[in-house]
């Protein structure tokens, strides 16, 4: 009976080695994640995806709301329908390549963790490696700055609509009684450039104005560019997560070349 306990025991014994090397190595494995990076990929997904597909159909809707209102002549907006549709057209390739680029951001900072030297045994960093973090770290303040100017960008069309909106609600207040006040409340949208000064009628006034406010095109397109800055500021954010990892892991791979170590950022 003795050994048969012994046995019985070391089998126990086994076992529970054995659930401990699963716990710990999952421990190690969860603390090799570059948490920042992945947080950083998540919201840069989620900003890109909701600056081009909401970009994209505000900027369809505008065009409609252009056609059916603001001018008569279609050569008045030919211009503006093109410079659209290129825009529709970068979108597809900003979605493109900020997928591309975020896979691509969140491996290096992966492989950049204490569990691949873990797994892949004693390392120490190239001058190739430093060379590829240096470059996405350049690379990643470019990014930055460019979409500071998006982002920017975006806010246009926003202020645009924002300014048709109050004009609608000054139209529907309890101040605003008499018809003749109301005709004279009006919507130049040849002031913003979008179409020429010379186009037909190119000022929306009154009850006509406030017709064009409560189309379903003018408050889902309003909403969209809305959600489509909001995307573009959660890109910048993004973006600026990248930067602070991609700058740490540079200067842990430039300042410490020649020790065993490597980042966790």
């Amino acid at each position: 009976m003795k050994p048969a306990m012994e046995t019985a025991a070391e089998e126990n014994t086994e076992q529970s080695q054995e659930r401990n090397g699963c716990f710990g190595c999952c421990i190690k494995c969860l603390g090799g994640v570059p948490y920042a990076s992945l947080v950083a990929t998540i919201l840069c997904f989620s900003g890109v995806a909701l600056f081009c597909g909401c970009g994209h159909v505000a900027l369809a809707g505008t065009v409609t709301i252009l056609e059916q209102h603001f001018s008569t002549n279609t050569s008045d907006y030919t211009l503006f329908s093109e410079v659209i549709q290129l825009m529709q057209y970068v979108i597809y390739g900003i979605a493109s390549f900020f997928f591309l680029y975020g896979i691509i951001l969140l491996a290096e900072g992966f492989y950049t963790t204490s569990t691949v030297k873990e797994l892949h045994g004693e390392f120490k960093t190239s001058a190739c490696g430093r060379c590829i973090s240096g470059m996405f770290m350049f690379l990643t303040y470019v990014l930055g700055v460019a979409w500071l100017g998006v982002f920017g960008f975006s806010a246009v069309p926003v202020f645009m609509f924002y300014n048709i909106w109050s004009t609608c609600e000054v139209i529907k207040s309890p101040q605003t009684n008499s018809t003749a006040t109301v005709e004279q409340i009006c919507m130049d949208i040849r002031q913003y450039g979008i179409i020429p000064w010379n186009a037909f009628p190119g000022k929306i006034c009154g009850s006509a104005l406030e017709n064009i406010c409560n189309t379903n095109e003018f408050y889902m397109s309003y909403l969209l560019f809305i959600v489509a800055c909001a995307g573009a500021g959660a890109t910048i954010i993004a973006l600026l997560i990248y930067m602070m990892a991609t700058t740490y892991n540079y200067a842990v791979l430039k300042f410490k070349s020649r020790e065993d170590c490597c980042t966790k950022f």
